[in-house]
């Protein structure tokens, strides 16, 4: 079995969790609902407090939907009881994130600010005051990282200077600059 997919999900006091027909999955919490369709091949059951995954058979399909099932229930409960967030850092000279209203604007050597506007009413920036690092906060882990990964892809750090958007710990491979030229030096 997968040891993923066999570890129960304990479900806190204050979320509930409703399957409806076709594995309609409906998780509720202090900060709000997440609502997924997941395989209907999957057994999704409630028993004391915990959650279970399991499949009918072990083909491939469903050992790799297993898994996915379960990591996918466990990021739900978890965004609505503690939420996820995502931190980056914005490197280079003249380059700033501030924050206008619920939106993000950029400054990242482009001819123009860059502006990112939330995707949904749970997702939320909070920027450094000196503009060099934000957050992006929210409840669905999938849309935070995909949210992150479209604000790097503006400007992601280059390998000379490193300059640029990076994800928080991210390290960046440095290239070498210009050598100059080696040898005699003057004229013939």
């Amino acid at each position: 079995m997968s040891r993923i997919g066999r570890a129960p999900i304990a479900v806190p006091p204050k979320v509930t969790i409703k399957v409806d027909k076709g594995n309609l999955v409906t998780v509720s919490g202090p900060k709000g609902n997440l609502t997924q369709q997941f395989s209907p091949d999957m057994s999704i059951t409630q028993e004391d407090g915990t959650v279970i995954v399991s499949r009918p058979t072990d083909l491939r399909h469903h050992k790799e939907q297993h898994g996915l099932t379960r990591s996918l229930l466990n990021n739900m409960v978890q965004g609505v009881t503690t939420g996820f967030t995502r931190r980056l850092e914005v490197q280079g000279v003249g380059y700033r994130a501030e924050k206008q209203g619920s939106k993000l604007v950029l400054q990242v050597g482009k001819s123009h600010p860059v502006e990112f506007v939330p995707p949904g009413t749970d997702i939320t920036f909070d920027v450094d005051k000196d503009g060099r690092g934000f957050t992006i906060s929210g409840m669905d882990k999938c849309v935070i990282g995909e949210l992150a990964a479209v604000i790097r892809r503006t400007r992601p750090p280059e390998p000379y200077k490193g300059k640029g958007i990076r994800y928080a710990g991210e390290v960046v491979r440095m290239k070498a600059g210009k050598a100059g030229k080696v040898g005699k030096g003057g004229k013939k």
